[in-house]
């Protein structure tokens, strides 16, 4: 019998089901960049800085001008997982704290009681071009932590353990693989509970190898996306290209390839079986919740900002940093 409960699309937003509110694709082929890690005015044809998200274009400006990301805005109830697979990302937020990462790191922002922040996407390089990959993942806050002080944490790439075999890779975010335990979440997050069986990998199988993925429970929630490679077998069903597959929570399958590799990303968790409104920058309970939450907004905008530029970048030639001082080994 199939694992695959479902066979979607692969898309730029979608939601993977409680507790995941939202999976987010980014891949964008910038240019070189310009010296002080924006676009080139001359590359600027085709865009509309401050709502570019046509993704029919090599890249996009999301919310940014010349310098390409989302500037200041606001999130509270919920938690975004930033998991870099190329590029760089600059973060500041409305509690003073910043940071710059890259492929490889993983950043967990715990929004809570109410966050203003940013996420740029500096072009460092001025001879080559960009790229720029990564996934982000909102995941709910439970209703006992919604209103949580905000925080944030970094997991270095460094940190994070990589199970190899026989053509396999494993990157264990978080949660655990063949007895390999990734970083521990935030603690009021949902993810540090151990009743939420959470896990997030990243699996990277090279031609003619595979990996077996055990079941936990009938009432996990499992989300599994093969985001590049040609094809990929769960069992004996073939999926072929990008796709979003829900598997069965219970089931035990193995996923293989043959004459090609593929890439694929992970996730489980159950589920908090509590109602879950998106609304704009809130992901709360209830509607009254929601309401608060843009009152509280008006009334101290969740901190302010401490910065000068609504999109503000590190300096040129900054590294890989956090101001929480948990800087990487390098």
């Amino acid at each position: 019998m199939s694992a695959i409960i479902e066979n979607n699309e692969f898309t730029f937003r979608e939601n993977p089901r409680d507790p995941w509110v939202g999976k987010f694709h980014h891949i964008d082929y910038y240019p070189e960049g310009d010296g002080i890690e924006q676009v080139k005015k001359e590359d600027m044809e085709g865009h509309t800085p401050g709502k570019d998200l046509d993704h029919d274009l090599d890249f996009r400006l999301y919310y940014g001008d010349r310098r390409p990301g989302f500037p200041v805005h606001s999130h509270r109830g919920f938690e975004t997982v930033s998991i870099v697979l190329d590029g760089w990302v600059d973060h500041h937020d409305s509690h003073g704290d910043h940071g710059r990462y890259s492929a490889g790191d993983v950043q967990w922002m715990t929004a809570g009681n109410g966050i203003r922040h940013t996420e740029m996407f500096p072009l460092v390089n001025i001879n080559k071009p960009n790229r720029t990959e990564l996934f982000q993942l909102w995941l709910s806050l439970p209703s006992w932590n919604k209103l949580v002080d905000c925080d944030y944490k970094m997991f270095w790439r460094e940190d994070i353990p990589v199970v190899e075999k026989d053509g396999v890779k494993v990157k264990v975010i978080t949660g655990n693989f063949n007895g390999e335990e990734g970083p521990k979440a935030t603690e009021s997050s949902w993810a540090y509970d151990e009743r939420s069986h959470f896990r997030i990998l990243l699996l990277d199988l090279a031609p003619n190898s595979e990996v077996a993925i055990n079941g936990v429970s009938s009432t996990l929630n499992r989300n599994l996306y093969p985001y590049e490679g040609e094809y990929v077998f769960i069992d004996e069903d073939k999926v072929e290209g990008k796709r979003s597959l829900k598997l069965k929570g219970d089931a035990d399958f193995v996923i293989r390839t043959e004459d090609s590799p593929s890439r694929l990303l992970l996730l489980e968790a159950e589920p908090l079986n509590e109602p879950i409104i998106n609304d704009g920058p809130m992901i709360m309970n209830t509607m009254e919740e929601v309401l608060q939450g843009y009152r509280d907004y008006w009334e101290n905008q969740y901190g302010g900002w401490p910065w000068d530029e609504r999109d503000p970048l590190h300096e040129v030639g900054t590294g890989r940093v956090s101001s929480r001082g948990e800087n990487p080994k390098e």
